[in-house]
């Protein structure tokens, strides 16, 4: 299984009202990303690494590494902002190439740097949620919220087909590797368009026999999940609302 999928369903938060998490995932990240603000950031990303580390239970080497990549995406991002290639210099640094100069300012700087911050910060919200909620959860929720019927079966289909399909391209690579298939670029562009063009075909034969079975089971538009109905505690949605709250004052003191 995929990691965040494997850690989702071992989180102690499971067993949180998903409508709770929803609403805390979402309107924090609304916060997060209108107010444009350090302090919202810092605060954000600090209360969502303690609830899916220490409420959770993850273990904070696999949440840090699952943040790694994000965080050096970002990282290089920003700094398109950061550095400047100029014939003139900025009051942060400057550094000579030629006639030119690698340069930046102070505020550019601290641009790139809370562009950063609050992205990282709404991605940790994002795995707050997947990482304490199954997707079945989220189904569930779904329905309670009314989204179409298409969508929720769309991904079913595509939550559980995904894992059949990773576990296909692994065993073709695997025999690929113990072949050599791979000792070289050419050979190596040239296995992985064999295993594409498999997994392709593979998952042809698989949407054609769910189809036939899915019409032989009286297939009536709607696929059933089970999930266990959890009811919302009025103490977590109180600290949820409290928290909101600290949020907007640091919005509107930022905004000011």
């Amino acid at each position: 299984m995929i990691l965040i999928d494997t850690l989702s369903y071992t989180s102690r938060l499971r067993q949180v009202n998903p409508g709770e998490k929803f609403a805390f995932c979402m309107l924090t990240l609304i916060f997060c990303v209108v107010s444009r603000s350090l302090a919202v950031a810092g605060v954000v990303l600090a209360a969502t690494g303690f609830l899916t580390v220490c409420r959770g239970g993850i273990p904070l080497s696999r949440y840090l590494s699952l943040l790694r990549i994000p965080a050096v995406f970002l990282l290089l991002c920003s700094a398109a902002v950061m550095v400047n290639l100029s014939r003139t210099t900025l009051n942060a640094f400057a550094l000579p190439i030629g006639s030119w100069y690698l340069t930046g300012s102070e505020e550019g700087i601290l641009a790139g740097f809370r562009l950063a911050l609050t992205a990282l910060s709404a991605v940790s919200c994002l795995y707050f949620l997947a990482l304490s909620t199954p997707p079945p959860d989220l189904l569930y929720l779904g329905k309670k919220l009314h989204v179409p019927g298409l969508i929720l079966e769309l991904m079913l289909l595509i939550y559980r087909y995904l894992f059949l399909l990773l576990f296909a391209a692994s065993a073709i690579t695997t025999a690929q590797e113990s072949r050599l298939g791979n000792h070289n670029l050419r050979a190596s562009l040239r296995s992985f368009s064999q295993m594409a063009g498999t997994v392709f075909l593979l998952a042809l034969r698989r949407s054609n026999a769910l189809y036939d079975a899915m019409e032989s089971r009286c297939y009536d538009g709607e696929i059933r999940v089970l999930s266990l109905p959890r009811r919302a505690r009025p103490g977590e949605v109180a600290l949820i609302f409290c928290f909101e709250l600290i949020l907007l004052a640091l919005t509107l003191a930022a905004r000011h």
